[in-house]
């Protein structure tokens, strides 16, 4: 198959990458992105800039070329003025659509809803199929919260040829935005590279205890809520460190840490390359998913697979389809920073031999449900569906 991946980015997510790497085995894959600049590109994968928002020069350039490309003085002539009036997103445009027009893919497969908008032509000539992944907050919270993103979802969702949901959860939150019998909608969950993700036999949870989370410092991901968590084990007399990687400069939970009297007990770290994060993983007593809405959570999978414990919020998006109480892990309320603060303290008095129990069913719930041939296979099975 010839297949476009487009996230709006060469950036991708650790699961779109994983999933082009493993798709490029046995199909031609096209990325589109507005940038030109990544390292570890695939070998045997194009990337096609649209216009790069960074570099003035280089977007000329990237427009001109797709001028010339076109081999029509007239388009040539538009792309001039386009320039002249500096109309950047009508220019990136034309280049998305003289792409996917060159390239004349069997599916094109957009990544994120907030990327709809730039296939709209598409989806209304109906000339190729186009999937729409949906996971995360632009399909958990945003609709929601945002009646015009709603309106604007629910009056495109109708066109989109199929939909790829990261679980259970999420689908169901895409059908309260648009269902119908006709509707497309494969649950296949991201898949992890096992063979490369080694389970840890050895794990210690040591003395203070390591409290790890990981992710951008954004409200959703309720580090707040975990502070203020960190306040009362302190109050209890747990001995512990918390690290957050990802929340390194943001001066909210700085002044926050500083205000509960924290700063000797929480780190917060740069975001870093996915093998730093294992490493320290490995280092870790206990993962802690704070957030308010995810998709599902991938660092809880990514976790678990190392043999890290996890206690997760119920943050929605599917991560009880991957936590089982007390079996592979603990789930807490969201926004409850007394209820996580709890549960980190009778973590601490969990024997070891329990805790081993819980992070080997952890890990064999990972290998059942996310491997990446489990994850390629629904996709590919996905694609065929629609193309036949």
């Amino acid at each position: 198959m010839r297949i476009i991946i487009f996230d709006g980015s060469f950036k991708t997510t650790p699961f779109i990458r994983r999933l082009i790497e493993s798709l490029s085995m046995n199909n031609e894959i096209y990325i589109l992105g507005f940038n030109e600049e990544i390292d570890n590109k695939f070998e045997n994968v194009k990337y096609i800039s649209l216009g790069s928002n960074q570099k003035k020069l280089r977007f000329i350039t990237t427009a001109l070329a797709f001028s010339f490309s076109n081999k029509s003085f007239s388009h040539f002539l538009k792309t001039l003025k386009l320039l002249f009036k500096k109309r950047r997103k009508d220019i990136q445009q034309q280049n998305f659509e003289m792409a996917v027009t060159q390239i004349d893919p069997d599916i094109i497969h957009v990544q994120w809803p907030s990327l709809m908008s730039w296939c709209e032509p598409f989806l209304l000539n109906k000339k190729y199929k186009i999937i729409l992944s949906q996971r995360g907050s632009q399909t958990t919270i945003l609709p929601f919260v945002d009646i015009e993103n709603f309106e604007y979802l629910k009056k495109w969702y109708p066109k989109i040829s199929g939909f790829h949901s990261v679980s259970k959860s999420i689908s169901e939150k895409g059908n309260m935005i648009w269902n119908d019998v006709s509707k497309i909608d494969k649950v296949i969950y991201t898949g992890l590279p096992l063979e490369r993700l080694a389970f840890s036999q050895e794990y210690s949870k040591s003395k203070p205890i390591k409290l790890l989370s990981v992710g951008r410092a954004h409200w959703v991901k309720g580090y707040d809520y975990a502070l203020r968590s960190c306040r009362l084990l302190k109050m209890a007399g747990v001995n512990f460190h918390y690290t957050i990687i990802g929340g390194a400069g943001d001066e909210e939970l700085q002044y926050l840490r500083k205000q509960l009297g924290l700063e000797e007990l929480v780190s917060f770290k740069d975001r870093m390359p996915q093998d730093q994060v294992f490493e320290l993983m490995k280092s870790a007593s206990l993962l802690l998913v704070t957030s308010l809405a995810e998709g599902l959570p991938n660092v809880a999978v990514e976790a678990m697979a190392i043999g890290l414990p996890v206690i997760s919020t119920d943050c929605g998006g599917g991560v009880t389809e991957i936590i089982e109480e007390n079996c592979t892990g603990w789930i807490v309320p969201s926004r409850n920073a007394l209820a996580m603060a709890l549960v980190i303290e009778r973590f601490d008095l969990i024997p070891l031999e329990e805790i081993q129990k819980i992070r080997l069913a952890a890990r064999r719930k990972v290998e059942s449900q996310h491997s990446e041939i489990q994850m390629v296979e629904g996709m590919e099975k996905l694609y065929n569906e629609l193309i036949v």
